[in-house]
């Protein structure tokens, strides 16, 4: 058995509730691992002005 089928297999034996806590910790972790670089702070202060002053920033297409 496969570590993604022991998981789906645990999960699927979890209450509600504690589905409810595993899917805020998995929506939590990207940001969690996210490495503010200055790069990074840099895109977002230049998003942020590009709002301010009414220009739309770009966006990313949802592939299909």
């Amino acid at each position: 058995m496969s570590t993604v089928q022991e998981i789906e297999s645990a999960i699927s034996r979890l209450s509600p509730g504690e589905m409810r806590l595993v899917r805020d910790w998995l929506e939590n972790q990207p940001e969690d691992q996210l490495c503010m670089t200055d790069e990074f702070k840099g895109r977002i202060q230049s998003s942020e002005r590009q709002m301010a002053s009414g220009q739309r920033p770009r966006t990313r297409s949802v592939p299909e």
